[in-house]
């Protein structure tokens, strides 16, 4: 067993108010917990990783080339493998989502990639 403490665990902030938490999690998938604020995007951006995001609060708006989707609290949708796409939150409060990747992946596809 490998527990990790919310308080304790790994923390990156790509963006002012963007944060992002390393759940527990493997090679084989990860979990990030993140707070975005109102108005905040990530960029446009795909990876190897399939993934599942879930909002926990406010209001987020997941992005593809194609379509978008608003999410509200405990919706979520899943990103193929190299989807490209943007999170972004649309709502007036603070949002704060899970995201899930399998494979797993690090910190390291924010600190590393080039824009």
């Amino acid at each position: 067993m490998k527990p990790v403490a919310f308080d304790e665990a790994e923390t990156y902030e790509p963006d002012d108010g963007w944060r992002r938490v390393a759940m527990a999690g493997s090679d084989r998938f990860s979990f990030e917990w993140f707070e975005k604020p109102p108005g905040h995007s990530s960029p446009m951006h795909d990876h190897e990783n399939e993934q599942v995001c879930l909002c926990l609060e406010g209001e987020l708006t997941v992005a593809t080339e194609d379509d978008s989707v608003t999410l509200e609290k405990n919706d979520s949708v899943l990103l193929e493998s190299n989807e490209a796409h943007r999170v972004e939150n649309t709502g007036d409060e603070l949002a704060v989502g899970l995201d899930v990747f399998a494979p797993g992946r690090s910190f390291d596809f924010w600190t590393d990639r080039e824009e």
